[in-house]
């Protein structure tokens, strides 16, 4: 299992609500499609966290690198739906920051890994 984090903080003008509206649309087309397994949405509860940390985090959890590659393909793919939906999502984030973790320890317990 690999999770993608994106810790969010919106842009001035968009609103938390319609951006978790527009948020479970997206994931949920992505995860009709196949190419996630599940998703979630948080938000920072009564501004605690540490200094830079983000308003919210959108958790997304794929199979393997091969359905993050999928992902990434589909949301690549010009389809009119598709285009919508993330550009509906993408105009609401201000700064974003993103992670790919995995579940430690893993299978392969590949700590070190190199193709050279």
């Amino acid at each position: 299992m690999n999770l993608y984090h994106c810790s969010i903080d919106l842009a001035d003008n968009a609103k938390a609500v319609a951006f978790a509206v527009a948020v479970a649309a997206w994931m949920d087309h992505l995860q009709q499609n196949g190419v996630i397994q599940s998703w979630r949405l948080c938000r920072r509860k009564l501004g605690f966290g540490a200094p830079r940390a983000r308003d919210f985090l959108l958790e997304i959890e794929l199979r393997d690198m091969t359905q993050l590659d999928q992902a990434f393909r589909f949301t690549g793919t010009g389809d009119e739906t598709v285009e919508r939906l993330y550009t509906t999502v993408h105009q609401m984030v201000g700064e974003v920051d993103t992670g790919l973790y995995r579940s430690f320890p893993d299978p392969e317990r590949a700590e070190r890994m190199a193709l050279i």
